[in-house]
This record gives structure tokens, C-alpha cells and sequence, in this order.
């Protein structure tokens, strides 16, 4: 008995692979074509405009684009940038230490000593301040570091000396640590609520320390939080400018600020500032790499 092809459209046939395929892709295709689009438009297309005007050395607003060298790039390595981009990278360092310093016993507090029933509620309140201005915020902290201001009325009160820290480097960094600090929380928080309590039982009986299991239990389990949370808070850190721009004065030169004042100040040195906005691009870009390798929350991580 001879046996008959199946018509081309059936589900059997061939022909009908290519037009399954077809409708696999259409719905991702579909759902990732307008952000695609969007963040081709505004993200690639600025970043790759950007590059080419730190190839023009010394451009400014209205010349021809002629990229034509490095230039912008050895322009970096000067003494007095460096010290910049230092000074930069070290208050995001300290605002990371600052912030997981305080934030650690904080998240632990809510996620494994506070009542159940009042968990969110302190973490909510905890997070508040992020519902307010940044700029608000930096506004507030003059108000309470000026000379006249809230904390040397109260440090007055007990004849203790005055405290000059506005316009200062320690200022800068109570800002940003203040600024930022909920972030480090609320990630410290989603990896410490997931801890297994049996585990300090168990060290706890073995004759342990809480000192021997916090570091020997507690850190290591946490330890995807701590990574996600300071690599969070360094990346904002490093770019952030408003703190610096109100509370540190012109002793507390940031990247972000000299970039502002190469498109936006005096200069006028588009070319220098986009060479600074790719060397950010790039130490954000690696930070957020490994943010997403340490940050992934599949497998009980945070």
C-alpha cells in the first residue's frame, strides 16, 4: 500500500516548521522592539557621540567634529586630574564602607529581631527619606552642618567646640552616606531574611561565640547581599553630584563636577568632558557587570 504525503500546511509537515519558528520569534521580537529601539536611540547613540567628541581635542560648542587623536585621554593622566578621579574613587569607597557599616546592623535588626508584624513597616519608614529630593535632602544637611547650624546649637548646649565640616570633604561624605544608605538596607534586608537560624542554633550549641558565628555563618551566607549592596552604593556614589556640589565646596572636586564645568562651566572643553564621561562610562559599566554576577537573585541569592 503506497503512503500519501501529508499536505504542505499540515502540522506534520515541513513546510510547516518555518512558519512555527516565524511565530516563536514574533512575540520576543514584539515585546523587546520598542525598548530596544528606545534605548538605542537613548543610550548607544549618545555613548557612541559622546566617543567621538573625546577624540576632538579641545571642541567646542558650534566646531566641526574631526576626531583626530587620544589626546583628551592622555589629558587624564595630568597631576591635577588625578587627584580628581582620586578623590572621586575614594568617597565612593568610604560611602560604601560608611553605609554597610551602619546599614548591616540595621537590616539585621529588622529582618531577624524585629517583630514579624512591624518588619515592613520599620523597613518602609527606614526608606522614607529616598520619597524626598536628593536636593532636599543635601539642602537639609547645610541647615544642620553650617557653623550656625543645628548641630553646633546642640553640641553648644554641652560646652563641646563647635564643629567646621561644611564645605568639606567629611561633609561630603555625611551626605552621600546618608543619601544612600537605604539602598544598602534594603538589599542587606532580602539577603538577611533568608538566613537559616538553624545554623546559629547549631553553633550556638556547638560553643560557638556570637562573634565565631557571625563571621563564620552569617557573613558567608550573606555575603551576595554585602557584594550586591556595596557595589550598588559604589556605583551611585561615584557618579553622584549633587552632595559635592552643596556640601564639599571647591576643596571637594569630583569627576561629576569637573565634567559639568567642561560642558556647562566656563571652559567649554567638550572634547576633555567627554573623555571623562567614557572613563565613568566604563568603571560604572564594570561595576554593574559585577553587580549582575554577584547580584543575581536565582539560587537564594540577593
Amino acid at each position: 500500500m503506497t503512503q500519501t504525503a501529508p499536505p504542505p500546511n499540515t502540522p506534520g509537515s515541513l513546510d510547516s516548521v518555518p512558519n512555527a519558528a516565524k511565530k516563536h520569534w514574533v512575540g520576543p521580537w514584539a515585546l523587546l522592539g520598542p525598548p530596544g529601539l528606545w534605548l538605542v536611540l537613548l543610550l548607544v547613540l549618545p555613548t557612541l557621540v559622546i566617543f567621538e567628541l573625546s577624540l576632538v581635542p579641545g571642541i567646542r560648542p558650534g566646531d566641526l567634529v574631526n576626531p583626530s587623536g587620544l589626546d583628551n585621554y592622555t589629558q587624564i593622566f595630568e597631576s591635577v586630574y588625578l587627584r580628581v578621579m582620586l578623590r572621586s574613587l575614594l568617597f565612593a569607597i568610604g560611602t560604601t564602607v560608611v553605609s554597610l557599616v551602619l546599614g548591616f546592623p540595621v537590616a539585621y535588626w529588622i529582618a531577624l529581631m524585629s517583630p514579624k508584624r512591624w518588619r515592613n513597616l520599620l523597613l518602609v519608614a527606614f526608606i522614607l527619606p529616598l520619597w524626598t529630593s536628593s536636593l532636599l535632602r543635601s539642602y537639609a544637611w547645610i541647615s544642620i552642618l553650617r557653623p550656625t547650624g543645628v548641630l553646633n546649637s546642640f553640641l553648644g548646649i554641652f560646652n563641646l567646640p563647635a564643629l567646621d565640616i561644611l564645605n568639606q570633604s567629611p561633609a561630603v561624605l555625611v551626605g552621600m552616606s546618608y543619601s544612600f544608605l537605604p539602598y544598602m538596607v534594603l538589599i542587606l534586608y532580602s539577603s538577611l531574611e533568608k538566613l537559616d537560624l538553624k545554623l546559629l542554633e547549631a553553633a550556638a550549641d556547638l560553643g560557638a561565640t556570637p562573634i565565631q558565628s557571625f563571621w563564620k555563618i552569617t557573613v558567608p551566607q550573606s555575603f551576595q547581599g554585602i557584594a550586591a549592596g556595596s557595589l550598588l552604593v559604589f556605583i551611585i556614589s561615584l557618579g553622584d553630584f549633587i552632595n559635592p556640589e552643596l556640601l564639599g565646596g571647591a576643596s571637594s572636586m569630583t569627576v561629576s563636577r569637573l565634567i559639568y564645568n567642561q560642558f556647562l562651566g566656563p571652559t567649554q572643553n567638550w572634547g576633555f568632558g567627554s573623555s571623562l564621561s567614557m572613563i565613568m562610562i566604563f568603571a560604572v559599566s564594570a561595576a554593574v557587570a559585577l553587580l549582575i554576577r554577584y547580584g543575581n537573585t536565582s539560587s537564594g541569592k540577593v
